[in-house]
């Protein structure tokens, strides 16, 4: 074999080898600082520990040392971790990574968005954390090239690139970070649609307060429609209790047209009477009649 052969070889054997797995006790994982996505006890995580139980974790997590700190900050993993701790298991599979802060982030995020379902929240929190790094980082001019960036430079046209969304969707996504968490919660319940979402979250909080209020005693959900006019209400500063009862509320009151036959009317009124007239007169009978406590 020739030394070339020999060199190529080697590189070879560089190229694919296969990062270390080690094992790290439980107690020295920590989770990563505002993870976005959400550890649930729901039947998915049940079924994973039983997973856990039966073959162990087959896909190790990534972390990070923490920085000057004990343990290891996980990347990738957090639901492993819970799982190991409801089977009882004492460690984990790991792959320890050394990464700054941006680089962490970024993994953390498209490990996870590579899930089958992510919720609304979660894709929130995550488009807005690496919109944050691509600004950071766009910011920094490269070896090569020591000159500014260029002005025309829009991270979120840049993060597009990376998922099968529209700039203007990430943005819109980005939105529901203002939503109050009981707001943010109905998203990713289904409880309230995206549109109507993107529409409150331009609330101010005490206004997102007094929608919730308002939800929860008259059993109500925003359309499109009526998200879009208590956002105009915000705007114009008209946003008040009453306001939003009037357009979640009073607007879904069923307008009903109840018509009185002639012959009925003819047998108590004169046929020369006005129409005016014979509804001032019902309406005040009716007055009387609510006035008794007539049910």
């Amino acid at each position: 074999m020739s030394d070339e052969i020999r060199i190529n070889t080697f590189a070879d054997l560089v190229c694919k080898k296969k990062p270390d797995i080690v094992y790290i006790p439980i107690r020295e994982l920590y989770d990563f600082k505002d993870h976005p996505f959400k550890v649930l006890d729901d039947k998915k995580m049940m079924n994973l520990v039983e997973s856990i139980k039966n073959d162990g974790v087959l896909v190790p997590g990534i972390v990070r040392p923490r920085n000057g700190e004990e343990g290891y900050e996980i990347i990738s993993g957090h639901r492993r971790k819970h799982a190991c701790e409801l089977a009882g298991i004492l460690s984990m599979s790991v792959i320890i990574k050394k990464l700054d802060d941006d680089q962490a982030i970024l993994e953390m995020i498209r490990a996870n968005l590579q899930r089958e379902e992510i919720l609304p929240s979660e894709k929130a929190f995550s488009y807005k954390m690496e919109l944050e790094v691509l600004k950071r980082t766009a910011g920094r001019p490269s070896k090569e090239n020591s000159c500014q960036v260029d002005t025309n430079f829009r991270a979120d046209e840049e993060l597009a690139k990376n998922y099968s969304e529209s700039a203007s969707t990430i943005q819109r996504y980005i939105r529901l970070t203002q939503l109050d968490t009981e707001l943010l919660d109905m998203v990713d319940d289904k409880k309230i649609k995206f549109n109507p979402a993107v529409e409150l979250s331009y609330l101010k909080k005490n206004e997102q307060q007094i929608l919730l209020n308002e939800m929860e005693e008259n059993a109500v959900v925003p359309s499109l429609a009526q998200a879009q006019q208590l956002k105009k209400l915000s705007q114009d500063r008209q946003y008040t209790r009453e306001s939003v009862h009037a357009i979640l509320v009073v607007a879904h009151v069923k307008e009903r047209k109840i018509t009185i036959k002639q012959d009925i009317i003819y047998r108590y009124f004169d046929p020369d009477i006005s129409d005016d007239e014979i509804e001032n007169i019902i309406c005040s009978l009716l007055e009387k009649w609510k006035k008794k406590g007539a049910k």
